[in-house]
């Protein structure tokens, strides 16, 4: 199988495949995982009432933002070390669909802030600003790329922007650790394990997995159009030589 990510043809061949699957299996657990969340289980009055379902859109939006970041950097490493083409392209993806899911995880913070805090941004706040700098990282990328005349300086430029704003994630991370924060401390990934009831548990990771699999799903659509735009491009520079 990881054949098919390191040539074009093959990718083509199992996405076309694979890009289905994940859509349907990302809706059905989305889907649940809302339904759960959002009518199912009971209320929390320490986190603010009914308002604390909205967690179910907010937590795996958070989760998508650093994740899709990450894997932004890791692709663009990839491609700055072996010119894979396929890792530029994969990067490329990965920043349109990160910069949604970040700007669904501030604006979902912030329906939950209001009611929780008091206040629908806290510009002090570590957790907050460290999520909106990453916004900008992934808008900076599309940006930076765009200005650029050519395509492999588009790849090198967004490359190196790509690694070097990597230091943000484990920031997010860590920020209400390090920092004074609004934010709650984590409450699924602790070094103790997670210290939340299943009830809210189980629907949450299962609506997480939704989301990383409509992500995987988008990021295969979007790179098989960006391997075929870039066939005919070949090819129509090709025609235009010959």
């Amino acid at each position: 199988m990881w054949s098919a990510f390191a040539n074009p043809h093959k990718f083509l061949k199992f996405s076309a495949v694979a890009a289905p699957l994940f859509y349907g299996a990302g809706a059905l657990c989305i889907l649940w995982g809302l339904w759960q969340g959002l009518w199912i289980v009971p209320k929390d009055e320490y986190q603010g009432g009914d308002i604390m379902r909205v967690m179910f859109i907010h937590v795996p939006a958070a989760w998508l933002s650093m994740a899709s970041y990450s894997g932004l950097a890791v692709a663009s490493f990839i491609w700055f070390i072996w010119r894979h083409e396929l890792a530029d392209i994969a990067a490329k993806a990965m920043a349109p669909l990160g910069a949604v899911w970040t700007a669904l995880c501030l604006a979902t913070g912030s329906v939950w802030g209001k009611p929780t805090w008091g206040t629908w941004w806290q510009w002090d706040d570590a957790r907050m600003m460290s999520v909106l700098f990453l916004l900008f990282l992934f808008l900076g990328y599309m940006a930076l790329r765009a200005s650029m005349d050519s395509r492999q300086k588009a790849a090198r430029a967004g490359a190196i922007l790509a690694m070097v704003g990597a230091i943000n994630v484990p920031l997010i991370k860590f920020s209400v650790d390090l920092f004074t924060s609004l934010h709650q401390p984590a409450s699924v990934i602790t070094a103790d394990g997670p210290k939340m009831a299943a009830v809210y548990l189980t629907p949450l990771l299962v609506s997480g997995l939704g989301h990383a699999l409509l992500f995987g799903g988008l990021v295969m659509t979007h790179m098989r159009t960006e391997i075929r735009q870039r066939r005919i491009a070949r090819l129509t520079a090709s025609a235009l030589e010959g």
